[in-house]
Order: C-alpha cells, then sequence, then structure tokens
C-alpha cells in the first residue's frame, strides 16, 4: 500500500454529517474534515458529445454556499454527470483533489490513487477502492474509475462507491476492508445506451444485492436523480428495499438538509 499526507484542517469530530447537493455531490463532514465528492455545479443543460447528457435540475446549494472542503473525492473526470464545468472550476479551492491515476494525467491539480492506494488527511485514511463504470470490460468505453473508503480512529468507516455498477467488487471491497458503517451507494440505474440494457451504475436491485454483502451498513443512496440517464427513480429504490425487507437501512438524504449518520 502507498500513502501520501495531507495536513487536517480541525481536530475530528465525533459524528458523520452528509449533505446532499445534488446528483453524485455531496458534503461529507468526517473527523474533523470536510470532503466533497464529484463536484456538479451547473445549472441544467444539455452535455453535447458522442452521447449527449441531459441536466434536469440545479444544485441545492452553490460552491459559495458550501465554502472550503479540504479534499474532493472525485469518481472520475470524463463525465459531465460526475465532473462538470462548474466542478471543475470548484477544483482550486480544495486543499486536495483524490481521483484515478488517469484523472490525474488530464486534469492539473488531482492526486492519482491506484486502487488500495491511500491518502491520509490527518487522522483521515482515505483508500481508494475498485469501481466498475458498467459491465464487465466497460472500461475500454466508460474509461477507469475509482471509490474510497475512510477510517479514523474511533469513527465509522464510510464507503463511497462512486460510479460502480459491480456488485461482485463491492463485496471484495467489504471483504477486504471488514466492517463497513455507512455506504453512500451511486444509484439510479445509469444508462445511455452503450452496453445495452447492462446499468453503468446500481440500481434497485444491485442495490439491494450490495447492500446485502454490506453487513448491517447504514445505506446512502445518492446520484439518483437530475439526469435524463437515470432510468429509475429513487422511489423505485425505496420500494425495492422495502421488499427487500432492508428499509431499515436506508436513509435517503433531503437535498440541502444535513444527515446526521
Amino acid at each position: 500500500m502507498t500513502e501520501s499526507t495531507t495536513p487536517a484542517r480541525t481536530a475530528p469530530a465525533r459524528t458523520v454529517t452528509l449533505t446532499l447537493v445534488g446528483g453524485p455531490t455531496v458534503v461529507l463532514d468526517y473527523a474533523g474534515v470536510r470532503l466533497l465528492t464529484d463536484p456538479t455545479f451547473d445549472a441544467p443543460r444539455t452535455y453535447a458529445g458522442g452521447i449527449p447528457l441531459h441536466k434536469l435540475t440545479g444544485p441545492a446549494l452553490l460552491p459559495d454556499e458550501i465554502g472550503d472542503v479540504d479534499a474532493v473525492l472525485l469518481s472520475h473526470d470524463q463525465h459531465p454527470d460526475n465532473l462538470d464545468e462548474s466542478g471543475r472550476a470548484f477544483l482550486p479551492r480544495a486543499g486536495v483533489v483524490l481521483s484515478t491515476p488517469e484523472a490525474a494525467a488530464r486534469v492539473e491539480g488531482v492526486t492519482g490513487l491506484a486502487p488500495w492506494q491511500t491518502h491520509r488527511l490527518g487522522q483521515v485514511e482515505v483508500t481508494a477502492v475498485p469501481a466498475l463504470h458498467g459491465p464487465e470490460g466497460a472500461e475500454a468505453l466508460s474509461g477507469t474509475v475509482t471509490g474510497f473508503v475512510l477510517t479514523s480512529p474511533g469513527q465509522p468507516v464510510v464507503y463511497v462507491s462512486g460510479d460502480n455498477a459491480s456488485v461482485g467488487l463491492v463485496a471484495e471491497i467489504a471483504g477486504r476492508i471488514g466492517r463497513i458503517d455507512i455506504a453512500v451507494l451511486f444509484a439510479g440505474a445509469a444508462n445511455v445506451g452503450r452496453f445495452g440494457d447492462a446499468d453503468l451504475t446500481l440500481n434497485a436491485r444491485t442495490a439491494v444485492e450490495a447492500t446485502r454483502v454490506l453487513g448491517d451498513a447504514v445505506i446512502v443512496p445518492v446520484h439518483a436523480e437530475g439526469w435524463h440517464h437515470f432510468t429509475e427513480t429513487r422511489d423505485r429504490l425505496v420500494r425495492e428495499f422495502g421488499y427487500a425487507e432492508l428499509d431499515h437501512r436506508l436513509r435517503v438524504p433531503e437535498a440541502a438538509v444535513p444527515l446526521v449518520l
């Protein structure tokens, strides 16, 4: 395991607070460190490209309302629903930006972490973990993505899935890390038709499967609203968890409202 270090801003706190900004973008206050996932702050618009993406809703909080953050956890840089134009402009405001080695080669100021590599933020260890943005072999078209695990002495272990569609990788992460207390799962069944019916992120059914392999972790679904290519609603996910008798594990965040975990 390779390790790099960034100083912490404050002493560790004893609670984990998650605030949903929209899509994959959340503020995580964890052990005295403020983290931001996949910055997306643009207003609704269409992003042109080989496969156009249509953003339907804007952020619940603007960058100035969020303020300074110690680190950005960037699942990947190649898709605007995970890093849009305003999100790119925000990156220099972060103390550190952690993402894939490929993102580090493309975006100035990004620290690239290979799977299982760790970066220390004060007393917080951020470990990059595997993620797969589609079915087996998707990397050739979707590119490399990453998830993250946060650990700190006396604190809950937090897993942020990033744009991962593989339940097998979730099981591998849980087996290697051990106990996971909170799992922030990117859901919504993202699908642009590139791989037929195979989704790019977890859907309601595979989110339930992931939950079963995550022990008794509290599940927080994000990246499940605000974009046309999300093919399932959060309501469907909530129903699926209810039918699976796992709804007691689910915490659905409300935009801009801090959720204490």
